[in-house]
């Protein structure tokens, strides 16, 4: 029997730790509407997305992410004010328990979430960064094509990951200069990328990571998945759950997650792997 060169096996977990930079958050989605992606994660009342919310952040979750307006591909836009009916007296609630992000591309929606008690704009839209930097709260700001995203509409980038890391650049120091804070940057995978375009962001996390801001990544359940699977959105957690190691890998600070409970998990197993913790989650 072959037995392995050692040195080669350190040099290989030397490739996989994680650098310095923290833990891997996890935060939950809550959809508060009733068109989301996953029919698991549409929550058609107020008192049902509010329940889902408790039960994240009793399982671990860093944050909650509320959103009232799907961004799917094809989705139907909402008017502002059925967002907010949809949104502020689930933020409001969910505020008392822990940390709060509201999803949505309008102005008035993220002012009103921030007085309700959210303290994370979550910008699908990329166009909040004022709004976030002039009441003073955290910034998370997102590459898009279209917002909801249009089915089979991609432009064309000469190189993905250097133009969505310019943009993503650019768009970070306006709302750290303006005064938001702290200040997240997301790649956006799947508004307005094909199947390569998304791969190949995943491949250059670590690029992504290093340009001054810290990450948050989304890919739970989404399309790029079923390409790549052939398996329906239902189906779609263990190929969600696969991207958790080159984000841990890469340094990405939070992951947006449906399934709470399992990435926690992917990630005590990764630690324990990688960081040769072995004690269990670092919530």
């Amino acid at each position: 029997m072959t037995i392995a060169n050692p040195v080669a096996l350190s040099g290989a977990a030397a490739v996989a730790a994680r650098p310095d930079v923290g833990p891997l958050r996890v935060m939950g989605i809550v959809n508060a509407t009733p068109d989301s992606l996953w029919s698991g994660n549409r929550h058609h009342t107020v008192e049902r997305a509010i329940a889902a919310g408790r039960a994240m952040f009793e399982l671990g979750a860093w944050a909650v992410d509320v959103g009232g307006e799907s961004t799917r591909p094809g989705a139907e836009p909402v008017s502002v004010d059925e967002e907010l009916d949809r949104i502020v007296p689930v933020v409001s609630a969910l505020a008392a328990v822990g940390t709060v992000s509201v999803d949505t591309r309008h102005a008035e929606v993220a002012e009103e979430a921030v007085r309700a008690g959210a303290s994370i704009i979550n910008d699908v839209s990329g166009s909040l960064a004022d709004v976030a930097a002039r009441l003073g709260v955290g910034y998370v700001g997102m590459h898009s094509h279209t917002v909801p995203v249009l089915p089979g509409v991609y432009p064309h980038y000469d190189d993905v990951t250097a133009d969505v890391a310019a943009h993503l650049r650019s768009l970070g120091e306006v709302a750290h200069e303006g005064g938001a804070a702290p200040v997240w940057i997301d790649p956006g995978i799947g508004f307005g990328k094909s199947l390569k375009d998304n791969i190949e962001l995943l491949r250059r996390l670590p690029a992504l990571c290093s340009l001054g801001f810290p990450v948050l990544l989304g890919v739970s359940r989404k399309s790029f998945l079923g390409e790549l699977t052939g398996r329906a959105v239902a189906d779609r957690l263990a190929g969600s759950l696969a991207v958790v190691a080159p984000a841990w890998s890469a340094g990405v600070d939070v992951i947006r997650v449906h399934d709470v409970a399992e990435t926690l998990d992917t990630i005590a197993v990764l630690e324990a792997v990688w960081d040769g913790r072995g004690d269990g989650r670092s919530r």
